[in-house]
């Protein structure tokens, strides 16, 4: 059973966030290809986590389930196709697009309870409404009818889908297996399929300059160890769908970010998504009795 959101738990989805809000600002500084990008940010972060499993968890490693390897191993899968899709996406159609639909994850995940016959509050599904208008709202999403950004969309589109599956089903693997474990074994799942994604669409992996390799290092301590590992903490107390609503202020965050850093300075939008996002999450975690929030829990379940 699921607990409330207690104030660690909270300042907990704040590191994270603040994490996450970080990626797209630090591969805006990379010149490496989109699925190198996403390789070397799971082969990087398991290279530190499975020697760490494999000694700190080891009679855990050994006792594994089949179903349990099964969970960790689809859960990278869909780690593995949401990055692949989503960073490439980004060099095929505009950002804003991009990430306006990939926020979308959390409709995912709410209708994926809805198709289980799981009980929903409306005020849940209001909440989740309201959060996702806020994300488009920040990214000032824009149209183009241009075959190679449709097609950007569509990448968009199926990594929103990866991302919400990965966030159910390493929710369900999480209430059984530990963080340690379930990242090393999803991250290092996620680095082979990407590393062989790379190599057959002829992108390397290797060879880049030292700056380069620097930004890839820094991406990988806060975006992946840092962000998608404390979410992946998260999913054995909180519900999939509040980690996935926590997940769109990674857009009026990184925007705010890349203001102070880059010297983007980020548009009247990114304020009222902002909080457009803080109302609906309010909305979910608020305005739901326990009860609810557990039934919610029930359908669990989840970068």
């Amino acid at each position: 059973m699921r607990s409330s959101l207690s104030l660690p738990t909270l300042g907990l989805l704040a590191v994270g966030v603040l994490a996450v809000s970080l990626a797209a600002p630090l591969m805006a500084q990379l010149a490496v290809p989109a699925l190198a990008i996403a390789f070397w940010r799971n082969a990087m972060a398991a290279g530190v986590l499975v020697p760490v499993a494999a000694v700190a968890r080891r009679d855990e490693v050994r006792g594994l389930a089949r179903r349990e390897i099964a969970g960790i191993g689809a859960a990278g899968l869909c780690l593995a196709v949401h990055f692949g899709t989503w960073i490439t996406s980004l060099s095929m159609t505009s950002v804003a697009s991009s990430t306006a639909i990939v926020s979308l994850q959390v409709i995912w995940v709410v209708g994926w309870d809805l198709v289980r016959g799981e009980p929903v509050p409306r005020r849940v599904l209001v909440g989740v409404g309201v959060a996702t208008f806020g994300a488009v709202v920040v990214s000032g999403v824009d149209l183009s009818l241009s075959a190679r950004a449709l097609a950007g969309d569509g990448l968009a589109l199926v990594g929103s889908v990866a991302v919400a599956a990965y966030a159910v089903i390493g929710g369900r693997v999480r209430q059984r297996v530990s963080t340690t474990t379930y990242t090393a074994g999803a991250y290092g799942t996620a680095a082979v399929v990407l590393g062989v994604a790379a190599v057959v669409a002829g992108q390397s992996l290797g060879g880049y300059p030292a700056d380069q390799w620097a930004w890839l290092v820094l991406l990988v301590l806060t975006a992946q160890l840092l962000g998608h590992s404390v979410f992946n903490h998260l999913l054995a107390t909180v519900t999939p769908t509040v980690v996935s609503l926590a997940l769109l202020l990674e857009i009026p965050g990184a925007a705010l970010i890349a203001g102070v850093w880059l010297d983007q300075v980020p548009g009247p939008g990114a304020l009222v998504g902002l909080v457009l996002i803080l109302g609906g999450m309010a909305a979910v975690i608020l305005a739901a009795p326990e009860p609810e929030v557990e039934a919610i829990s029930r359908a669990t379940p989840p970068g």
